[in-house]
């Protein structure tokens, strides 16, 4: 397999892999432009332009956008998380070209229609809602909240019931204006693809667009709070969060490694103690992940009101004995686990793509997947046991928890616990 990378005039980046053997190709454009480039004021409009570019362009209705990757047997889709909004399909080999033009269409020549965007609106609110009525989704947003506070990353990705309705036509419009820039995308395409085809067909859609850089996201800084909803559920939701590195420090890995010999499968620490042991909860987890300038270590578990403050002071105790005795075997298995789950994603051309455009973004290269399976090698016991060691440290942690929780300890009681 080979990574190829050219850059337009104007900054646009065209990255692909090449998979032999492979006759599908994923194909998209990753646009670094997510909740957190949003004012408060306008907190919801990235995902909101995510919907409309499936509502038609000048040259496609809605219908007819499905229709044309349908009728070769693809499938295209788009997300927003709080860095990146992502557009992207998947077709056969001989039909990349067709998803380049629809994709470079519903992301350069939104029509933006009122009609539509009042339908749109309906059917966000209505996501909003679904996601305020599923308590272990809206939890990990109160958590986001909670660390990060009054900050461009602790806003949701949908927005606010709100700042939706109050979203106009021209908001849309400026905000594509001044985050769809050239430089702030990257075409990335993976499998049954020829570079030098793509970026001759990125060229005719992309080269016109002026040089221009976007403004930058506004700094995070990871804060202690908490966030209690009482509520009358079958379970009580808690969610810990502390903060981790970045997704461009060397300390992440072996945050990785202890996230995941923590509460990364069945075999961890808090799913053999909690679950295993002591029956305490059917759902537990903890797993790291990072943004350009900070990081969080989540903790989630959904139990019974009566055993949520013994499963909040077990998790706090867990975490304490792992900064002591992580062992070499629990070390050697999660590095396993992450290099396995690594690779195993790889050999879909979609995780191909989006793993291309994440590390352009990130590096402005693509390293080779030997050299970060090496560095997840390279995490050793001590590195490990001094990434949990790390949590609440200085004292700080953010806390949600929902549902029956009356009887759950407070932040100051888990975190003097973690100290003590």
């Amino acid at each position: 397999m080979s990574t190829r990378i050219t850059t337009l005039d104007n900054g646009f980046r065209i990255v692909t892999e090449a998979m032999p053997g492979l006759s599908s190709a994923a194909i998209g454009v990753w646009i670094d432009a997510g909740a957190r480039h949003e004012a408060a004021e306008e907190n919801g409009i990235a995902h909101f332009l995510e919907h409309m570019a499936f509502k038609g362009t000048a040259r496609r209705s809605a219908l007819r956008i499905a229709e044309e990757i349908e009728d070769v047997g693809g499938h295209i889709n788009a997300y927003t998380s709080r860095e990146t909004t992502a557009y992207f399909a998947r077709v056969l080999g001989a039909d990349v070209p067709l998803a380049l033009d629809v994709i470079a269409d519903i992301v350069r020549n939104q029509l933006l229609e009122p009609r539509e965007i009042e339908t749109e609106r309906g059917v966000i609110l209505q996501e909003i809602g679904q996601a305020l009525d599923t308590p272990d989704d809206v939890i990990f947003d109160w958590l986001q909240e909670t660390a990060y506070p009054g900050q461009a990353l602790g806003r949701p990705i949908l927005g606010p019931p709100d700042c939706v309705r109050r979203l106009s036509r021209d908001d849309l419009a400026r905000f594509i204006d001044a985050q769809y820039c050239p430089g702030q995308m990257i075409l990335a395409a993976a499998g049954a693809v020829d570079h030098d085809r793509i970026v001759a067909l990125a060229a005719e859609q992309f080269a016109d667009m002026p040089a221009r850089g976007a403004p930058a996201a506004p700094a995070a800084r990871f804060c202690a709070g908490e966030r209690r909803v009482e509520r009358d559920l079958e379970q009580a939701h808690l969610a810990l969060a502390f903060e981790a590195p970045d997704c461009r420090s060397s300390a992440r890995h072996a945050t990785q490694v202890m996230a995941t010999a923590l509460g990364g499968s069945m075999s961890s620490r808090l799913f053999q103690k909690l679950r295993e042991e002591r029956g305490l909860c059917y759902t537990i987890f903890a797993q790291a992940g990072t943004f350009a300038d900070t990081g969080m270590t989540t903790i989630y578990a959904g139990t019974a009101g009566a055993d949520v403050a013994p499963l909040a002071e077990t998790i706090i105790d867990e975490i304490r004995r792992a900064a002591d005795d992580l062992g070499e075997a629990e070390i050697a298995r999660a590095r396993a686990q992450l290099r396995a789950g690594l690779l195993m994603g790889l050999e879909s051309p979609a995780a191909r793509a989006e793993r291309l455009a994440r590390q352009l973004s990130i590096w402005g290269r693509v390293p080779d997947v030997a050299e970060t399976v090496a560095r997840i090698d390279a995490v050793s016991r001590d590195d490990a046991r001094a990434a949990a060691g790390a949590m609440g440290a200085d004292g700080r942690a953010a806390l949600a928890l929902y549902g029956p929780v009356s009887g759950a300890p407070g932040l100051a009681a888990l975190t003097g616990r973690l100290a003590a």
